[in-house]
C-alpha cells in the first residue's frame, strides 16, 4: 500500500479531520488533500510534518523493503 495510502487510512480509522492535520503539519488543506487522493507527490518533508502533527513516527506509514545481498 502507498504511504499516502496508509496516512488517509490512519486518519479514517482514527477519526481524525483531514483539515485539523493540515493546519498542524503547516501545508494548504487543498495540498494536503491532493496528497491524499494521490494528485500530489508526498514529498519527505511533507511526511516529516505530517507525522509531528500526528505525533507519530514515520515507520507507521513506511514499511522497510527486504536488503538483497550479493552473496
Amino acid at each position: 500500500m502507498n504511504v499516502y495510502k496508509k496516512v488517509r487510512s490512519y486518519l479514517d480509522e482514527n477519526g481524525i479531520k483531514q483539515m485539523n492535520v493540515a493546519k498542524r503539519a503547516g501545508i494548504p488543506y487543498s495540498t494536503f488533500n491532493a496528497i491524499l487522493n494521490g494528485k500530489r507527490t508526498l514529498y519527505a518533508d511533507d511526511l516529516r510534518a505530517i507525522c509531528y502533527a500526528l505525533n507519530v513516527s514515520p515507520e507507521k506509514f513506511i514499511e522497510p523493503k527486504e536488503i538483497l545481498r550479493d552473496e
